[in-house]
């Protein structure tokens, strides 16, 4: 073993140690701005330190990734309703519709077209009409 990956392997246990009673305090808040960075940050890091060999170090990292997914899951404002509607899809009709949309704006010739398609779209379902006369100055 490294003596690098034992340092590393050491430092995470140290922020599982220190990152333990937020976890524990059922009033502590973290913003998931704060927790889902952080545990984003571990579980890079835990895959860049498997890849370099260094098992311990991504041990830790991904230990320490997986802390920070608990309290963005149980310690978030919003609790973990909140922390679960992230990961839900509120309407996959309307993903795959706006997915269509994207998708075929690539074949459009000009920006200019998009922006007018989507005010007529906004016209129409707002009840005014679309017009292509210019006001008379």
């Amino acid at each position: 073993m490294m003596w690098q990956d034992l340092v590393f392997m050491l430092g995470s246990g140290l922020s599982i140690i220190f990152l333990a009673p937020t976890l524990r305090d059922a009033s502590a808040r973290v913003p998931l701005g704060t927790s889902l960075p952080s545990m984003g940050i571990g579980f890079v890091y835990g895959v860049t330190f498997a890849t370099l060999g260094m098992t311990f170090s991504a041990i830790g990292a991904f230990a320490a990734g997986t802390m920070w997914s608990l309290i963005a899951l149980i310690r978030s404002p919003g609790g973990i309703a909140i922390s679960l509607r992230l990961f839900r899809m509120e309407s996959p009709a309307l993903f795959i519709h706006d997915l269509r949309h994207w998708l075929g704006s690539f074949g459009s010739s000009s920006a200019v077209e998009q922006y007018v398609a989507a005010d007529a779209a906004y016209g129409q379902q707002h009840g005014y009409q679309h017009t292509t006369e210019t006001p008379a100055d």
